[in-house]
C-alpha cells in the first residue's frame, strides 16, 4: 500500500473526535506499555551479559520473549498506527523515519533468530538492536506522540483496533499474553519459551 494512502483502519479512526486524554486504553498508552516491556528486557540482558552465572537458555528466551514483543508491536504500529498517523499530522519524514528504523530492527531479529547464545556477535546484535530500539522510542513519545494526542483522532477506538490485532498475532504467533505467562510453584511468574 502506499505509504500516504488511507487505509481501512485509519479512515475510520481518523475522522471521529479525539478522546479523552489519558486512559489505560488509549493508543498512545498501549504503545507507551509495549515500549517500556521492552526496554525491560534490554535492561535485564545486560544484566544478565554481566553476571557470569547466567545460562544460555535464560538468555535465550529473553532474546527469544523481547524480539516476539518487537515483532508484534511493529506489526501494529505499521498496521494500524502509521496509517493513522499518516492521516492525521503533516511531518511524513518522521513517520517514514520510523518505518526505515523497523526494517532496521526486523533485521536484526531475523538474525538473532537463526543464532544462540555463544554464537559469535549473538550479543553485539542484541545489544545494538537494544539501541536502536531505545531512539526509535525516545523519538516516538517525544516527537510523534505529542502530535497525535493534538490530532483529531479518536484514541479509544484506535487503542481497540490495536489490542484487539496485538491479541490475533500473539495467538498466530504462539505468544502468550501478559496474563498468560506460567506462574511456578511458589507463586511467582516466568515467560514461556516462545517459538
Amino acid at each position: 500500500m502506499p505509504r500516504n494512502a488511507p487505509s481501512k483502519s485509519s479512515s475510520k479512526t481518523a475522522s471521529r473526535r479525539p478522546s479523552s486524554k489519558g486512559s489505560e486504553d488509549d493508543a498512545l498508552h498501549i504503545l507507551a506499555d509495549d515500549h517500556k516491556k521492552v526496554i525491560e528486557l534490554f535492561d535485564e540482558f545486560e544484566r544478565m551479559k554481566e553476571d557470569e552465572e547466567t545460562d544460555e537458555e535464560a538468555k535465550q528466551i529473553l532474546v527469544e520473549t523481547a524480539c516476539a514483543e518487537l515483532t508484534i508491536h511493529a506489526q501494529v504500529e505499521e498496521e494500524i498506527f502509521y496509517p493513522a498517523a499518516r492521516d492525521a499530522i503533516d511531518d511524513m519524514d518522521l513517520l517514514d523515519e520510523a518505518e526505515v528504523e523497523h526494517a532496521s530492527a526486523k533485521q536484526l531479529i531475523t538474525e538473532l533468530a537463526a543464532m544462540q547464545p555463544g554464537d559469535d556477535l549473538y550479543d553485539a546484535k542484541f545489544t545494538v538492536l537494544g539501541e536502536y530500539v531505545k531512539h526509535h522510542i525516545e523519538e516516538e513519545e517525544k516527537e510523534l506522540f505529542p502530535k497525535i494526542k493534538k490530532a483529531d483522532l479518536d484514541l479509544e477506538e484506535l487503542g481497540q483496533e490495536i489490542s484487539e490485532r496485538k491479541l490475533e498475532l500473539r495467538e498466530e504467533l504462539g505468544v502468550p499474553s501478559d496474563d498468560e505467562d506460567d506462574e511456578d510453584p511458589d507463586g511467582s511468574t516466568s515467560k514461556r519459551r516462545v517459538h
